[in-house]
Parts: C-alpha cells; sequence; structure tokens
C-alpha cells in the first residue's frame, strides 16, 4: 500500500517554508552586499536593496530574465523541501537546496556579467 502525504495543517511546516524563502532572500542580499562592498560602494546596504529589486549594470532581457527565473526557482524549490521533509532531514535537505540554488544563480550572473564585458 502506498500513501500520499497531504496538505498538511500543521502552522510548524508552513513557517518553514516561509522561514526557507525569507533565508534565501537573506543569502541572496549578503552576496549582494559583499560584491558592493568589496567594490567600494559608498552605502552598500541600501545598494545591495536595491540591487535585489532593479539591476543598475546593464543585463540583455532574456539574461535578466533566466537569472530571475533562476532565483525564483530556487526560492521555490527551497520552499518546497521546507514543506515536505520534516524531522530531523528537513534542516539538511533545506540548508542543501538553498546552497545549490545560491550557488547556481550567482554562476549563473557571474558567467552573463563575463559574457556582458567581453563584448
Amino acid at each position: 500500500m502506498v500513501l500520499a502525504r497531504g496538505v498538511s495543517d500543521d502552522p510548524e511546516a508552513w513557517l518553514w517554508a516561509l522561514g526557507a524563502i525569507a533565508l534565501y532572500a537573506l543569502i541572496s542580499f549578503g552576496l549582494e552586499y559583499r560584491s558592493r562592498r568589496r567594490r567600494g560602494a559608498h552605502d552598500p546596504a541600501r545598494e545591495a536593496l536595491h540591487e535585489l529589486k532593479d539591476r543598475e549594470d546593464p543585463q540583455s532581457p532574456g539574461q535578466y530574465f533566466v537569472s530571475r527565473m533562476i532565483m525564483l526557482g530556487g526560492a521555490a524549490a527551497t520552499g518546497l523541501v521546507a514543506w515536505a521533509a520534516s524531522g530531523v532531514v528537513r534542516p539538511v535537505a533545506v540548508a542543501f537546496t538553498a546552497l545549490v540554488a545560491v550557488v547556481a544563480w550567482a554562476y549563473y550572473d557571474h558567467r552573463a556579467q563575463g559574457r556582458a564585458a567581453r563584448r
């Protein structure tokens, strides 16, 4: 017999999912803050916050779309893992999924920025 896991009414599961998405946004902000600080920005926190909303660097619409889809897909995957997992596995799975998603997003943006600079 196979049992499927249905939608949980447990508020803890929803808090884990929302916490995972918030953690993902915090990690994204931290990476952008670090980048701005290394570039010698006057107010790196404010610029990093604006960077999450709007790009200052010229980026083609296709690159921008792919970058945002990677970011949103990673956040959704992290939230889904947090919602689906339980017990001791949950924090490990959430951390691993968030780390993979952030690395993929940063790698794509790094590669896209390098291609744009070479043009």
